[in-house]
Parts: C-alpha cells; structure tokens; sequence
C-alpha cells in the first residue's frame, strides 16, 4: 500500500510518500513545481528540502502555471491580477474575498486552490505514483466548511482511503512514534495559522502482519490539549509593508498593486534574513515612476511590530490554552519531553526566544521546520487509534417567537472526548402555531480574536487589548443533511413537542434520535447530522 501525505500551506507545500517497501517517509520532489530548501541539522549537516511555494498564476489563454514556476519568474510582482497567494487561508476565513474574473472565468479561493491540488495529483501520476491512500493535513481550529471542502475534493481524486489530520497533531505523532509515552508539544507556526498540539503516544500489543508474517508494532495515540490563532507569517509581511508605508507618507494607492507585491516580497526577505542576522536591507527600483523604496530592519524592530500587533501575546495565549488543559489531565509542563517548532514563522527569532522562556532551551528543537507535518502525517499508518476531541463547541439555533429574534442553545462542550453522548435531552417546542416540521439548525462556535493598531502622532505603534469574539457558523450551510422533524397532528404553541437526544460516534459524525412527545412515536433514530471537528 502507497500513502502520500500532502501538508496543503499557506506559503508552501509539502507532498511525502511512504511506500510498502519502506519505513521512512521521503519527501517527494515535483518537477518544475518544487522550490529546495536547505536545512541544516543540528550536526550541522546540510539537506535538500523539496517543498512547493503555495502560489498559482493564471496565464492567458486559462494556462495554470504554480509553484517554483511562479515564484522563480516573479510572474505575481508583473502581472498581480493573475497572481494568487494565501489562497488557502482565503479557504479557511470566515469571508472569503470575491472571486476574480479572468478570461471569463471567475476563480474564488476554492478554485484555485482545487487547481493547485489537482496539478500535484497530475504530477504525481507523471511520476508513475498511484496512492492507495491520502493524508492531508488541516489547520487545528478549521471550521467544518473548510473540512468539507477537503472530502469533496479528495472524493473527485478518486482516492480509495482518505483520512484528515491536524497538521501539528500530525508532526507530534511523527515524534511519538519513535518515543512512546512521551508527551510532545508541536507548535506548528506557519504562514496563515498557529496550531499547537500536545500528544501522547502509547503502545498497543504488536499485531500480525498477516501479508507478510511479521509483528508490526501499533499504537494508540492521545491528544491532550489543542490550541490555535487566526496568525502567521503573511500578516507579519504586512505588517512589515504597512508600517513602512505609514512612515514615508504613504499608501498602498500610491504605490499600486505591482509595487504592493514587490514590497511583500521585500518584506519576506528581510524577515527570512534577520533569523540569522542582527540587521537586514533590501531595495527595490518602480521602473515605471523610477521611483526608489529601501527597507531597513533590525531584529528588534521586528520584535517591536510583533509585539504591537499582538503576534507574540496570541501564541503566549495559545500556549497557556494548551498548558491549562493539560494540567487539568494532570500533565505539567514539566512532563512535556519536547517541544517541537514547525513552520517557516518558527524561525523568527522572538518567536524561539519565547518558546526557549517557556519551556528551556534543552527542550525546544527546529529540527524540520518544513517536512515535519507531512512526514507525521505518514506515522497514522502505525496508529491503531487516535483519541482525539472535539476542538470547537456546538449549538442549536433558535428561533424566539416572542422577542423576533434567534438563541444559541449549546450543545456540546469543546474539549470532550469521543464518542460520547449528551447526558440529557433537549426538549423543542414550535415557534408558529399549526408548524408541521422543526428542523435542527445545529452550528460550530469558535472564537476569533483580533488586534487593532494605532500610531501615535511621531509615528510610533501602539496597540489596543487582543478582542475576542465568538462565531457561530451554521453547519446547515455546508451542505451537510439537516434533520427534520415532521409533525403529525401540527404543533401547538407553548407545548413541549419533541425530544432530541444527540451523541457524537467514533467517526466523529453527530447523530441525532428524535422523539414526538405528544404521539409517543420515534421520529428520528441516530440520523446523523454532521461530521464534527
């Protein structure tokens, strides 16, 4: 059996394969899409990392160039309207931007990004790879739209098994694996998301390998607490051109879109720089306005714009999350062996230097900044099961006849495991009188924080506290089989009609068992409703 494992990032992507005649997983290079990296190990020895700038251009007539190809040529700072990047973090926001309409096509982010998955598909049939399984890796807080737009996409790859894991829960189980019983903090930095992940492995009887007569060692692993922030490397870029911007006088108008891209790639390099320099520059000439722009940076500059921007407080807030829920299980911070750092946003030198605070630097490893969540990903080959739990909470939507307006009702809890099931029923009436059917408007409740900057009158940042506010998304809109209770005779106003008992599966899929008060009679028995995160 052949597994590929694709870690779809905001900034880049990685595609790894672990074959039936092999136990280590090998990171795949794709042609001309591929960018190499070099990572330097601890030893100081140097390796090729072959990942895949996450970037796609539209070239007339509907010609799709991605990656390498894109980056390489800077296709996206000459001709910015057929340029798209951060496309999956697009996928994942609450509000996606409007699609763009090229050559008469409309590309929204699902698109493009389904363009982008399915050109690695093309390349991997080119390298004569057919898997027998796929892995794909996901953001820890993605909401259930998101997911769903992984199945359906996995479903037209024609792939047999399909399996979705959190990106940092997979890079800790990469760890694990080779150290059971360890406790394994990830925290998976990268360029439009934070997820931490702290997993525990433990060992299972080995079982037989009926195929080939050998005992293969399984395990069953444990996630002990998640946490996650809205964040990454390419707000940092922004952050980086607005604030120049704001100090020249400027504005994105005046310098338009061509010179706002070639300021964002500006700003990624001075950033990739100052992790391993005091002081960074980069300038850039507008051939068109003949107009000159220099960017100057030190590394505590860097830090004073994280700081103001509350980059730095949310992964400290992220950090805490995952501590509490974990000394709640009765897992100190002590009893965390590693501390694994992920993502190109790891690098950035505050970022270690808190992380170092936290937890000591013996502890802290940037080992494979780049392969780690794919390669982990391949390790659920050798899991038995994954206990897991539900990492956002959910509720029933109501209608209120007498005030015109809708309650959330909730449901389940963040934080329980599964499969479990609510301890008690929830108990409906109808909201018009003679109503024949109720129908069960359950949604995910996730909380989103944000900052907002100010500058003072010099030109000097501040920053107001980190909001946070609580979303609820309706899972009705993700396409998902709403249930539906039909009355029969119609319901009365102010009597209590139906009971509703709902219970989460080992699949992770909402079910729902409805019972008509009045005529006694099951209307609904473990319908399921939804597929949960």
């Amino acid at each position: 059996m052949t597994t590929v494992a694709i870690d779809f990032g905001t900034s880049n992507t990685v595609v790894s394969i672990l074959e039936p005649d092999t136990k280590a997983p090998k990171t795949l290079r794709l042609g001309t899409i591929s960018r190499i990296f070099k990572s330097v190990s601890g030893g100081g020895e140097v390796t090729d990392i072959p990942a895949i700038p996450t970037q796609v251009f539209i070239k007339e007539p509907n010609q799709v160039l991605l990656g390498e190809q894109v980056r390489s040529q800077r296709l996206g700072q000459s001709q910015p309207d057929r340029f798209f990047k951060a496309f999956k973090r697009d996928l994942a926001a609450d509000f996606q931007p409007p699609p763009r309409l090229l050559d008469d096509r409309q590309y929204s982010a699902e698109l493009v990004s389904e363009l982008f998955i399915k050109a690695i598909w093309q390349q991997l049939e080119a390298q004569q790879i057919q898997p027998s399984e796929l892995i794909l890796t996901v953001p820890v807080g993605a909401f259930e739209r998101y997911l769903d737009w992984f199945r359906d996409l996995a479903s037209r790859l024609n792939v047999a098994n399909v399996q979705l894991v959190d990106e940092s829960t997979a890079a800790a189980l990469g760890y694990a694996v080779q150290h059971p019983s360890a406790a394994v903090l990830v925290v998976d930095f990268g360029g439009g998301t934070l997820d931490l992940s702290l997993v525990r492995m433990n060992a299972i009887s080995p079982q037989i390998e009926q195929s080939q007569g050998s005992n293969q060692k399984v395990f069953r692993a444990e996630v002990l607490a998640k946490s996650d922030a809205y964040v990454g490397g390419e707000d940092v870029d922004t952050w980086l051109v607005e604030d120049y911007l704001y100090k020249n006088g400027l504005t994105r108008t005046d310098i338009g879109e061509v010179g706002w891209q070639n300021l964002l790639e500006i700003a990624e390099r001075l950033k990739i720089r100052l992790s391993t320099t005091e002081e960074a520059k980069e300038s850039w000439l507008d051939e068109e306005t003949f107009t000159s722009y220099e960017l100057q940076l030190s590394r505590d500059g860097l830090e004073e714009i994280l700081e103001a921007r509350q980059f730095l407080e949310q992964l400290r807030n992220a950090v805490d999350e995952v501590l509490t829920v974990a000394l709640g299980k009765g897992i100190g911070k002590s009893d965390i062996e590693q501390v694994l750092m992920v993502g190109g946003s790891c690098l950035i030198p505050a970022v270690q230097q808190l992380m170092t605070s936290y937890f000591g630097k013996a502890k802290v490893k940037l080992d494979k900044p780049f392969e780690a969540v794919a390669h982990g990903a391949l390790a659920l080959t050798q899991v038995g099961s994954l206990e897991d739990y539900l990492r956002h909470s959910y509720a029933i939507r109501l209608w209120e006849p007498y005030s015109k307006s809708y309650s959330y009702f909730p449901l389940l809890e963040k934080g329980i495991k599964y499969p479990c099931q609510r301890p008690e029923p929830l108990l409906l009436q109808v909201a018009i009188e003679g109503q024949k059917e109720i129908r069960l408007d359950i949604g995910e409740v996730g909380e989103i924080a944000q900052a907002e900057v100010i500058y003072d009158a010099l030109g000097r940042m501040t920053s107001s506290q980190l909001y946070k506010q609580t979303a609820y998304r309706s899972l009705e809109t993700h396409h998902e089989q709403v249930c539906v209770a039909h009355l029969d005779p119609p319901g009365e106003i102010g009597l209590d009609r139906i009971e509703v008992w709902f219970e989460v599966d080992e699949r992770r899929v909402l079910l729902a068992t409805v019972k008509d008060l009045l005529t006694r009679k099951v209307l609904v028995e473990k319908e399921a409703i939804a597929k949960l995160q």
